[in-house]
């Protein structure tokens, strides 16, 4: 017989998907054939599957010994010596220092650096998600053990040259509750970024964003086509630069930040927040390029001359797009300070 405490990592989860994990190797005709035989129970009482589990919970399962371990190849994973199980953790969830601006007992919030992956593409990279399970390890807020059947994760994803706000799910209840705000919309997302070109007031644009998965680009469109999902960006000029008359400009914006040096040319450039309405892939770069104000520093959708002279001066080879504040239905707020490459280009007045 084995039999298992229910975390609060764990809880709110249906019993069956937790059984799915534990016993990651069984068909669903097994599980369910072993619930109706009562050979795993809940609480010591014959259960379908369908049940919520609660924090404290007792899972047994009155099943031999080899068939357990045949069917629990993931939790046996977990079960290793304890030197061969610090290797893994160190090798599969490095511990870095992150710069955590809030965490509570169901999320954490990180600033992200630009050049971090929020997400594996690759099997063999290492991203924010492996960096924050890290942590939690470290902190003694999840344990090798819980993973097999709870895994904490990034809720939204930022490109890895963005930089900024990045929520993690630390239990099943707050990625449940970041992913329906995500769903929803009723979390709200701001970014900064810095442009070409002047944009003069506040503004909100519409169109139609088409992704070629091939060359992972997108295309706008100012009315619908096949296979483009609508789009809508919102967008307030922070401050402006590289002009003489910036300053009669800026009037009632907030603090003003100037450029360093000014372009070659003396071009303007305006630095933005951006509200996503919508949100879609490549959207903020791809929408503001479209409108003739790349990001400075974008590879995909910037203006090339730009880029090389930013490139040239402050050594900038990304784009200068950044999540910068986000708040939640509760009212929760966080904002994200600019990073390093910000701070290369722009000077506080």
């Amino acid at each position: 017989m084995q039999s298992f405490q229910i975390t609060p990592n764990e809880s709110g989860q249906r019993f069956d998907k937790y059984l799915k994990k534990l016993l990651s190797e069984a068909p669903g005709s097994f599980i369910y054939k072993m619930l109706r035989k009562k050979n795993i129970t809940l609480n010591g009482k014959k259960a379908d599957g369908s049940e919520r589990l609660g924090i404290g919970d007792e899972v047994k399962l009155f099943l031999a010994e080899d068939t357990f371990q045949k069917f629990a190849s993931s939790f046996r994973a977990t079960l290793q010596t304890h030197g061969q199980e610090e290797a893994s953790n160190t090798q599969k969830y490095p511990c870095i220092s992150l710069d955590i601006l809030y965490e509570d007992q169901d999320i954490l919030v990180i600033n992200k650096p630009s050049g971090m992956l929020s997400q594996k593409s690759k099997p063999q990279d290492i991203s924010a998600n492996e960096y924050v399970i890290g942590y939690l390890l470290d902190t003694h807020a999840i344990t090798k053990k819980e993973l097999a059947t709870f895994r904490p994760s990034i809720c939204n994803r930022l490109d890895r040259n963005t930089s900024g706000l990045l929520i993690a799910g630390k239990s099943l209840k707050g990625l449940q509750e970041m992913a329906r705000q995500l769903s929803d919309r009723s979390m709200e997302k701001y970014y900064r970024c810095l442009v070409k070109g002047l944009v003069a007031k506040p503004s909100r644009a519409e169109g139609w964003l088409k992704k070629d998965a091939k060359s992972n680009q997108v295309q706008i469109f100012v009315s619908a086509i096949d296979n483009a999902k609508y789009i809508k960006t919102e967008y307030v000029p922070v401050s402006w630069h590289g002009a003489t008359d910036c300053n009669n400009r800026a009037k009632g914006a907030l603090q003003q930040i100037d450029i360093l040096k000014g372009h070659k040319n003396k071009d303007i450039y305006t630095l933005l927040e951006v509200r996503l309405v919508t949100g879609r892939s490549h959207q903020i770069r791809a929408h503001l390029s479209s409108m003739g104000h790349p990001i400075v520093g974008d590879p995909k959708y910037g203006e090339k001359e730009t880029n090389q002279w930013f490139f040239e001066n402050f050594q900038i080879n990304a784009q200068m797009l950044h999540a910068y504040r986000m708040k939640l239905q509760d009212g929760r707020e966080w904002i994200a300070p600019l990073g390093d490459e910000f701070q290369k280009v722009l000077i506080c007045n």
